[in-house]
Order: C-alpha cells, then sequence, then structure tokens
C-alpha cells in the first residue's frame, strides 16, 4: 500500500504542477454543466402559428386566445391575404390553424365544424407535439365553453409524481452529472497514462519493483480524488443555479460517485495503456467515452429507442446506470431498493476494466 499512496502523491504533484491539466479538470466540466443545463430543452416552446381566421366570431376569437394561452405557440408574423401554406413553405411558421367560415353558427347548431390543421412534419417529434397540443386545446375549449354536453363515460384523473411542476432541469441535469463525471476523470487518466510513454518514464516503472496492479491503483486513486473535486463542484453548482437539490436519501449517491469515478479512470487507464500518444487517447474517449455516455445512456433518448443490436452495447455503458442513481437521488428518492442493480452492474464493470488494463499493463512490463 505504501507504493500505492507514494505514486498517488507523485500523480498527484504533477496533476498541480500542470496548468493546462488544471484547466481541463475544473473549467470544462463547469462549461459542459452549463452547456447542458441551458441548452437542452425536451419540450418544445414558442413554436410560430399561423392562423386565418374566416370566421371572425367572438367565439373563434376565444378558440384563439386559447391556442395561445398555453404558452407553447406564438404567433407568426404573416399577412392575412397570402395562403397560410407558403408559411409552411418558407419555415415562418411551423403550424397553421384555418378556421372555416361558419365556425362559431354550426358550433351553436350542435354541427361539427371541421378546422383544418397544417404542421409541418419535418422533425416528426415537434409535428407530434404540435399534433397532441392543438388536439387537447380544442377538447379543453370545448369543454370549458359548455360546448360538449355528453358526459364522457371514462374520465382519466392525471398526478405527476417526482416532477410535479415538469421541469426539464431535474431531468436534463442529473444527466450531466453521469455524463460530465464519465468523460473527464477519464480523459484524465488516459492523458496521465500516455504522458509516462511519451517522455519514458514508463521505462522506469517497467524496471522497477511496482507491479501493473499497484501502478494502476496509484493513478485512480489520485484521479479519484481529482474527480470527487469535480463531483463537488459541478453538483454543487448545479444545485445552486438549477435549483435541483436531494429528494431522498443521499447515502446511495456519496457511496456511488466515487465508485463510478473509478470506474471512469479505469476507463481512461484502459485507453492509456493501448495508446502510443496523447491525441488518440483524447479521440478514444471522445469516440468511445462520449458518445456512448451522450447517445446510449438514456441521458436523453430512452433506451427503449435503442435499436439492436446497439441496445447491447449500452448493457456495458456505466453511464447509464449512474443516470439511474442521479435522477434517483435527486427526482424520485426511492432509495437503496431502486439502484442497488445499477451499482453492482458499475463494479462489475470496473472490474474488468481493471483486469484488462493490468493484463495489458503486465505484458510490457520486465520480469523482475
Amino acid at each position: 500500500m505504501k507504493r500505492v499512496f507514494a505514486q498517488c502523491v507523485k500523480e498527484l504533484a504533477q496533476f498541480r504542477r500542470d496548468r493546462i491539466t488544471l484547466g481541463l479538470a475544473f473549467l470544462l466540466p463547469l462549461l459542459s454543466l452549463f452547456i447542458f443545463g441551458f441548452a437542452i430543452r425536451l419540450e418544445s416552446k414558442n413554436i410560430p402559428l399561423v392562423i386565418q381566421d374566416f370566421d371572425r366570431s367572438g367565439l373563434s376569437r376565444t378558440y384563439i386566445e386559447r391556442l395561445f394561452a398555453t404558452n407553447q405557440f406564438q404567433p407568426a408574423r404573416w399577412s392575412p391575404n397570402q395562403p397560410v401554406e407558403e408559411a409552411l413553405d418558407h419555415g415562418v411558421a411551423k403550424a397553421a390553424v384555418l378556421i372555416p367560415p361558419e365556425f362559431s353558427r354550426r358550433i351553436k347548431a350542435d354541427k361539427q365544424s371541421p378546422v383544418q390543421v397544417l404542421v409541418d412534419g419535418t422533425d416528426a417529434n415537434n409535428a407530434r407535439v404540435i399534433r397532441n397540443s392543438i388536439q387537447a386545446t380544442t377538447n379543453f375549449f370545448l369543454s370549458a365553453d359548455g360546448l360538449v354536453d355528453r358526459l364522457e363515460p371514462i374520465k382519466a384523473q392525471i398526478r405527476l409524481w417526482f416532477n410535479p411542476g415538469r421541469k426539464e432541469s431535474l431531468y436534463i441535469v442529473p444527466g450531466v452529472y453521469a455524463v460530465v463525471l464519465w468523460i473527464f476523470p477519464s480523459l484524465l487518466a488516459a492523458i496521465a497514462m500516455v504522458r509516462e510513454k511519451e517522455k519514458g518514464t514508463i521505462l522506469q516503472v517497467y524496471a522497477s519493483s511496482l507491479t501493473a496492479s499497484e501502478l494502476l491503483l496509484g493513478k485512480a486513486l489520485a484521479y479519484v480524488l481529482v474527480g470527487l473535486c469535480e463531483a463537488l463542484i459541478v453538483m454543487g453548482l448545479g444545485g445552486l443555479i438549477f435549483r435541483v437539490g436531494f429528494a431522498g436519501n443521499p447515502t446511495p449517491l456519496l457511496i456511488s460517485t466515487p465508485i463510478y469515478l473509478a470506474v471512469a479512470i479505469m476507463f481512461g487507464l484502459f485507453l492509456g495503456v493501448r495508446s502510443n500518444n496523447q491525441n488518440t487517447a483524447v479521440q478514444g474517449v471522445a469516440l468511445i467515452g462520449f458518445l456512448t455516455a451522450f447517445l446510449l445512456s438514456g441521458f436523453i433518448y430512452p433506451l427503449s429507442n435503442i435499436p439492436f443490436p446497439l441496445s447491447l452495447i449500452s448493457n456495458i455503458v456505466p453511464a447509464r446506470y449512474f443516470i439511474v442513481i442521479t435522477r434517483d437521488a435527486f427526482v424520485r428518492g426511492v432509495g437503496w431498493s431502486g439502484i442497488w442493480f445499477d451499482l453492482l452492474m458499475i463494479s462489475l464493470i470496473g472490474l474488468l476494466l481493471f483486469n484488462i488494463a493490468r493484463r495489458l499493463l503486465s505484458k510490457m512490463q520486465l520480469p523482475y
């Protein structure tokens, strides 16, 4: 253990002297937190909408007010003398509503009054949101104004658990924690390992009595400490800026975070052992680490939407399991009963990465 601690102290000393690495360790995670936290929005808002009202009655104006009262649409600038189809063609609006001339008269006569809705389907997800929103607003308009007398046989009473205010930050920011704490600690560890090769100091390690396990554990311990500092800064600022606080017992997160950081660093050390220069190591972390953590972890896209065989790869992405832990800690608050399996998977993947890196490094060492 003395040699492990000595290696840890040596790594921390080298880390402290390198200003570029210090900036990489602390500034980039904060920038990533701000960019992801403020820029990523899954719910479409301020959708430009064009309305052409041929009825010009009090009822049609009330219907139009209902549409814009949702705060999901905003009126697009378009001349009423021009066809609304051109507004969609030119990209001025994402949807258009055409109210027919006898709209109010037919409704008061208990007759159907079809309203034409044109939706730009270029973005299929956005088109689905627009369609559902206009449909729901129309149903609410009919029921609120007493235009539907028939009692609905089934009426769902919907309650939103865990996030009743539908704050997107409660979904995005805990996921950002998992992505940031996977990318940057692994990047630091990969660069640290490759730097030993580029400077030639790895040869001294090969010729010494220091084993591959001791070298890896010493480096991992040093960067776990750095990663914990990153976690405190990122989660602390995330809580202050986005108002994301603990929803329940914080113990599962406090125990899982160091383990997750150790796995991320083992991944970086594995890439560092396999790489011969820093460019290769950085590209490996960016390609393998970032893309899988961003796209195959459930950070933005549901895991059920990942097609086969990419869905198999998502099973060995540690960020997938840590996102469940962070979202449980900051949103659901279920505790150990909801995250024990995810922590187990993170630990197993970490042991696998450690053994692979140890064997690769052992083959390079001279027999002692």
